[in-house]
């Protein structure tokens, strides 16, 4: 298990709330959306192992991710939160909840499902791995070299933050090669196997122009799901829609 880094806002007598973000992303993606919770929760924003600032380790799958969860809650003497996870985030939580029910106070889910998936990260994690470092004396430069492999200029710039700029040289944050190694897991999702399904409601908050929703994955894991769709967002629907996103967080658990 891993000791995770993370970063917490709001009155620790608060109840508890944990948001878990996906591949490539870190705590810094979700501080605005924390920031919004804080009247109501005590907001821990976790770096999952091999990103952010938490330590690097070559197995990285959902079992260990949610053991890390598990440990990180025990260090905080948290016998129960309340889990938010996004995409990668939103799998660790979903398998935490399926193997801890008794630690998952409520969960909700952001445009994930518990499947496997078919695409694949290999190509951006090469043009990743092939990026010129040593010429890269900017930021700006570093994305006009991902321009040619990467199209989308806000995943450009998604991605870039895991460049860091140290004693005057670029390097990635995150270990390239362990994320070539493991990509299929997250793409994937472990089989049910002799565990019961999620007996609690858990609420999935999927985006509208996404192709990420498969109701019937979710129905045969979480046969008490509530969904809602933030109409017009894609996967990133927490940045599109941060209004929608956190008001729909909000009215969940208020009404449990």
């Amino acid at each position: 298990m891993i000791k995770l880094a993370f970063e917490e806002y709001g009155d620790k007598s608060s109840d508890s709330l944990l948001l878990i973000h996906g591949f490539f992303a870190s705590s810094r993606n979700w501080r605005q959306i924390a920031k919004r919770l804080v009247d109501d929760f005590h907001v821990y924003v976790l770096d999952m192992r091999n990103h952010g600032f938490s330590p690097h380790h070559p197995e990285m799958d959902y079992p260990v991710m949610a053991d890390d969860l598990k440990e990180f809650m025990d260090q905080q003497g948290l016998k129960s939160a309340n889990i938010l996870g996004h995409s990668m985030g939103g799998k660790v939580a979903m398998w935490f909840a399926l193997n801890n029910p008794e630690k998952t106070k409520n969960l909700i889910v952001a445009d994930i499902s518990p499947v496997d998936y078919h695409h694949s990260f290999d190509r951006t994690i090469q043009a990743l791995k092939d990026l010129p470092l040593e010429k890269v004396s900017n930021r700006k430069q570093a994305d006009d070299f991902l321009a040619s492999q990467i199209e989308e200029q806000s995943y450009r710039y998604f991605l870039l933050q895991n460049l860091q700029l140290i004693d005057g040289k670029y390097s990635w944050r995150v270990d390239l090669d362990i994320f070539y190694q493991t990509a299929d897991n997250i793409v994937g999702f472990p089989a049910l196997g002799s565990l019961k399904p999620y007996n609690n409601e858990v609420f999935f908050i999927m985006g509208g122009n996404s192709h990420y929703t498969n109701r019937d994955a979710i129905a045969m894991y979480f046969p008490k799901a509530k969904m809602t769709i933030l109409e017009g967002t894609n996967h990133w629907l927490h940045v599109e829609d941060p209004d929608g996103f956190v008001s729909n967080v909000i009215e969940f658990l208020k009404n449990q």
